[in-house]
């Protein structure tokens, strides 16, 4: 029993990868560019293998990318003049989920398959198949006159043709979900195909409104007679396909001060001259204190106060025991808005996350400018002046700027 379990441990092992070779992983990925802060896109992070490796310029143009994956399909029955070998794809967009494991937010991502192409697998030479000892014209006469490399109906061109006696590599590009038939002239014993080439287009959701993290999801395919991938009207040697996609999004969010910018110095307009040469009260303390933001996602904006009085955020003159009350507003940078869409300028700032500001880039901001707005309004002001001696006020106020949304 002991060996019997362990001979049936080695053979399930070894048969693992077959079970695993027609998962493909489909990586894109999103970080932000300042050299084009409008383009946010997803970046196609899987390597192409087949036609787009081959064609780099044709499927740039087209935003098409390309795998090459080793199924085998056949062999088939014998195939009489007259008969029609066709090749069908997923070509209409078809909608997959992937959920981002940490948050449990889920997006939509769209795909449809955009080409097709394989390497057929003849019982003999075309030459032998069709009495014509020229190599191309022998693959052509088989199928009426035209080769593999011109593309039936509603398959379109796409230029791939390589061939050998019995063998011949095509792509076709698939416009359209529909059959795509060529007729044999000639009598084929059987034939194979040994590869599964296919072309894809990527619909990825707006990642400026995704948190950071890896986002996960599959798409399942159908290989066979009448099923999502029917090549040749033959069985494949494995009869599902999945594409597993990971969309990897790496936000950034990065608040800068000038420096001694931490360091808030409130005075009234014009400065403190009034006051002193000629007794008038100022109306108001303030302060303009600039920040720099890059942002490419969704964040919040909170104050802390470790002195406050009811909801309001205090400064105290503590040998006096007074204080005065501060406000605080933020006006952000053109790309930021508030979670209505509107420009954010001298927005109120209270405490707490009851109180936060939620924000949402339109494009991403890199480096863009703000300002906090310090200021003591009029009564508080003349309540702190009110004895018309000096006073040392102080106090700490914290602003959070929060991914965490």
């Amino acid at each position: 029993m002991k060996i019997s379990a362990g001979w049936l441990g080695l053979v399930m092992a070894l048969m693992i990868p077959s079970a695993e070779a027609f998962n493909q992983e489909i990586r894109a990925l999103f970080t932000p560019d300042p050299a084009q802060p409008q383009r946010n896109v997803f970046i196609n992070k899987t390597p192409d293998s087949g036609y787009c490796s081959d064609r780099p310029d044709d499927c740039k143009q087209q935003n098409m990318f390309s795998i090459r994956m080793p199924v085998r399909f056949g062999p088939s029955a014998a195939i009489a003049p007259g008969t029609g070998v066709s090749v069908k794809v997923p070509a209409n967009w078809r909608q997959l989920t992937v959920t981002n494991r940490e948050t449990g937010e889920s997006e939509t991502v769209e795909v449809r398959i955009t080409g097709i192409g394989s390497n057929y697998i003849l019982s003999d030479t075309a030459a032998n198949l069709t009495g014509v000892t020229d190599l191309r014209e022998g693959h052509a006469k088989l199928w009426g006159g035209q080769s593999w490399v011109y593309a039936a109906p509603p398959c379109v061109y796409s230029g791939v043709g390589l061939f050998t006696g019995p063998t011949y590599r095509f792509f076709w590009k698939t416009p359209v979900e529909a059959l795509c038939t060529k007729v044999a002239a000639f009598r084929i014993p059987y034939m194979s195909w040994d590869t599964l080439d296919f072309a894809y287009e990527l619909r990825t959701p707006n990642p400026l409104g995704m948190s950071s993290g890896l986002y996960t999801g599959s798409m399942n395919y159908f290989l066979g007679p009448g099923q999502d991938f029917d090549i040749g009207g033959l069985n494949p040697d494995d009869g599902n396909l999945t594409l597993d996609f990971v969309l990897d999004v790496q936000h950034t969010l990065k608040v800068t001060l000038p420096p001694g910018g931490n360091k808030v110095e409130m005075v009234p307009e014009g400065g403190w001259q009034s006051w002193i040469n000629e007794g008038r009260k100022p109306n108001r303390l303030f302060r303009d204190q600039t920040f720099h933001i890059s942002a490419s996602s969704r964040f919040k904006m909170m104050l802390i106060c470790p002195s406050i009085v009811g909801s309001n955020c205090v400064i105290n003159d503590l040998a006096a025991r007074k204080y005065g009350i501060v406000e605080l507003k933020v006006t952000l940078p053109n790309g930021l808005t508030d979670q209505h869409g509107r420009p954010v300028n001298r927005f109120p700032l209270t405490i707490g996350s009851a109180g936060a500001l939620h924000l949402m880039p339109s494009f991403y901001v890199d480096n863009g400018k703000g300002i906090l707005h310090f200021e003591i309004g009029q009564f508080w002001t003349h309540a702190m002046l009110e004895s018309g001696q000096a006073g040392n006020y102080i106090g700490t106020m914290t602003v959070i700027w929060d991914s965490e949304v």
